[in-house]
């Protein structure tokens, strides 16, 4: 799954990267975690293109338009790639409502044998470019009339050096298949569906550390995010 990750490029290298500014108040966070408002990069008139789309912040965990109240959310921070076309919480957004949510890195505990301790890491891109994530987001309105945009994080079966560490990864969208997965004209299922992959083993790097702080804490605890890359 995806429970933690990180955001803290420098806003001149997002904005050439995704085309979009990031929100002026938005501080670096090495720990970000469900529930936090994370920025995501959504469409915000029909018939743009993803290089006219807008930067703005949802909260992680995703509240239906439908749903009686926002604790729903805390259960809905990821969506399984094989599933989030058919289960009530995501289909409609599926359909409609597909987001990027940018990254430069993601955390996952791997399970050690003959004992109940999990070894973190820390997994980004090789050449450490930003990641952009398959998210889906919501609008949800209040009894009062207040509104909550959200958002989650597509998962999908983990590639070759994930594997060892975690059965399930976040869906890593290429540049190239931007436009098609937030495009608002694409009525086929099936091709949306297509860019649920796993990422390219070879393109990845994974670091052991020590520690992942408690949520919303900005820095990492004896972080090994510096360290030369290891290979599984």
């Amino acid at each position: 799954m995806c429970g933690r990750f990180a955001l803290y490029c420098d806003p001149r290298q997002f904005a050439r990267h995704f085309a979009a500014d990031l929100p002026a108040d938005l501080m670096p966070n090495y720990n970000v975690a469900p529930t936090q408002e994370v920025p995501i990069i959504r469409l915000e008139a029909a018939g743009q293109c993803c290089n006219q789309a807008g930067c703005t912040l949802a909260r992680w965990g995703l509240v239906p338009a439908w749903a009686k109240d926002v604790k729903l959310g805390y259960s809905t921070f990821n969506a399984r790639a094989e599933t989030v076309a058919i289960k009530p919480a995501f289909r409609s957004a599926f359909r409609q409502r597909r987001c990027l949510i940018p990254a430069d890195g993601f955390y996952e505990w791997q399970a050690l044998p003959q004992t109940k301790r999990k070894q973190p890491w820390f997994i980004a891109r090789q050449d450490r470019a930003p990641l952009a994530f398959a998210g889906l987001w919501e609008r949800w309105t209040g009894p009062g009339g207040d509104t909550l945009d959200s958002c989650c994080i597509i998962v999908t079966d983990a590639n070759a050096l994930m594997r060892p560490i975690h059965e399930r990864m976040p869906v890593i969208l290429d540049p190239a298949d931007w436009d098609a997965w937030l495009a608002p004209d694409r009525p086929n299922p099936a091709a949306r569906q297509s860019l649920l992959r796993p990422w390219p083993a070879d393109d990845l790097a994974a670091w052991p550390i020590d520690q992942v702080g408690d949520p919303g804490v900005r820095d990492l605890v004896k972080s090994g995010r510096d360290r030369s890359a290891q290979r599984l």
